[in-house]
């Protein structure tokens, strides 16, 4: 829309008119110079036509009467993540290598599943898990790591190729932009939300788990998806450097998932003695805590965000301890999805509210 915004419309009005009057008078001398013999008609003929077809005013001309325009939805960031490659057809690898892991994934489950014994969870505690969820664990926080890493680039992409500033200078709204990227991240790994989705059915169509605890599993899955997708997001929101984003998102959902595990198999190493025990989970988890705040917090500081990067840590701590110890039905379900619903909300309320003072506009400004 560049040529009809400038120059204004009365301008290249002018300038058409100007054109015609000098079409007319160049038609009127090729005329008298055909009459005169100087040229041949025909040749004078084709070669101005050539002349106008190549212009660029003639160009766009034939392509808007040629193609069809696309209507734009309400949400034009949700409609640009749905209906176009904003994410280019690198994710096409994305998918196909996902498609490997969730195959080998699916194979081994339903090999485990027709040995009866290995739906028998351990006695011992801490040192083994069931069968299907060794194998559906690594699964799952591949999916998670991969849901969050592509909401980050939504974000960073923007930036890196120079469209953030434009979206900016427009009437978008914050919340447009912030619900318009989650729609369009989980648009985009759909298959790494509904692929285990359907694999934790098909464990409980098999007798795997209990229709109360699938319940419970595709529900936490649900708040872990979403926890991602909204992390990916603030985090590509509050750091100018794309590196940066990627690496303190990425870092956080591995520090809340390996590291908390990490924890326990130390703890567990050293369980004849409380006083030894206590060291490594105040390093891991009281440090984390302090780290994930700095990390999400330090650039914008909120009592939510601070609130959110101590429970985040000791939640899931207890939660997987909890399921360790047997006790794998409402509490783990109701610790996990309180403590990450609670930290996506602190970092969606604010997002949705106004635009982040990183991205170049505060709520001050648009008013």
């Amino acid at each position: 829309r560049v040529r009809i915004w400038n120059p204004s419309r009365e301008v290249r009005a002018h300038g058409r008119q100007e054109a015609e009057g000098a079409t007319i008078w160049g038609a009127e001398h090729d005329a008298r110079r055909v009459a005169s013999g100087a040229v041949a008609t025909s040749d004078r003929e084709q070669a101005a036509e050539t002349a106008r077809a190549g212009h660029v005013d003639s160009q766009l001309r034939a392509g808007r009467r040629a193609g069809k325009h696309r209507e734009v939805w309400d949400n034009p960031v949700l409609w640009r993540e749905v209906r176009t490659w904003a994410y280019g057809k690198k994710i096409l690898i994305v998918h196909f290598g996902y498609f490997v892991v969730f195959a080998m994934a699916a194979i081994g489950l339903w090999w485990t599943l027709q040995q009866a014994e290995a739906l028998a969870p351990s006695d011992e505690i801490g040192t083994e898990l069931p069968l299907p969820a060794r194998l559906l664990t690594p699964l799952l926080v591949v999916s998670v790591a991969i849901v969050n890493a592509l909401a980050v680039t939504a974000i960073t992409n923007e930036r890196d190729g120079r469209s953030l500033d434009l979206l900016l200078a427009t009437d978008l709204s914050a919340r447009e932009f912030v619900l318009g990227k989650l729609g369009g991240v989980f648009w985009v790994t759909k298959p790494m939300v509904v692929l285990p989705v359907l694999l934790c059915i098909y464990l409980w169509g098999s007798g795997g788990v209990g229709l109360e605890n699938l319940v419970y599993l595709l529900g936490g899955l649900a708040v872990m998806f979403l926890f991602a997708a909204m992390l990916g997001i603030h985090c590509g929101m509050i750091y100018a450097s794309s590196r940066t984003a990627i690496a303190v998102s990425l870092g956080t959902v591995f520090f809340l998932f390996l590291g908390v595990v990490t924890c326990i198999l130390m703890m567990i190493s050293f369980s004849g003695s409380f006083q030894v025990q206590l060291a490594p989970f105040l390093a891991f988890i009281g440090g984390g805590a302090v780290g994930l705040f700095l990390a999400l917090g330090a650039r914008n500081p909120s009592a939510a965000i601070a609130a959110a990067s101590i429970i985040a840590p000791f939640a899931t701590f207890f939660a997987i301890t909890s399921y360790l110890l047997g006790n794998r039905e409402l509490t783990v379900f109701l610790v996990v999805a309180g403590a990450y619903g609670f930290a996506t909300a602190a970092m969606l309320v604010p997002a949705i509210g106004e635009f982040d003072i990183a991205m170049g506009r505060t709520q001050g400004q648009e008013e």
